[in-house]
């Protein structure tokens, strides 16, 4: 069924957040050891202003980035297109595939509620999207 509300996939989730002051390095390793492809990037309040994925990893250091030194506040995607966790989860696919990225945060009003993936859908909410992919290109 594609009708998945996006809270019953986050629900329990804790996303990794950390500082933009933090380094390219401390958000790897970070990444790492939680075995996570993103991190949200957060103010003092906990509000989110960024996401650093592995994708800006990879582009800071085809860049000369030193990965110590380098801040995530000079490196990640700032004001992140964001969803609220009563959309669907085809809601979050169409989103993710319209603005090619991989990675969508869940925020309701300024609290983050967790951070989806394509690997956090099931086959037939990926068949339903690939469905409409398919069909829009036969269209155009």
């Amino acid at each position: 069924m594609t009708n998945r509300k996006l809270s019953l996939i986050v629900k329990d989730q804790n996303p990794l957040t950390m500082q933009a002051t933090a380094t390219l390095q401390e958000a790897s390793r970070r990444m790492s050891d939680r075995s996570v492809g993103s991190v949200l990037i957060v103010d003092e309040t906990n509000a989110l202003i960024g996401i650093f994925t592995g994708r800006d990893a990879v582009k800071a250091l085809a860049h000369g980035r030193n990965p110590s030194t380098t801040a995530l506040g000079d490196v990640m995607t700032k004001n992140p297109i964001t969803i609220t966790p009563d959309k669907r989860a085809i809601d979050a696919l169409r989103a993710m595939g319209d603005g090619g990225f991989r990675h969508l945060p869940i925020v309701e009003g300024e609290r983050i509620k967790g951070i989806v993936s394509r690997g956090d859908f099931r086959g037939d909410e990926i068949g339903r999207i690939d469905c409409e992919q398919h069909l829009w290109e036969t269209l155009m």
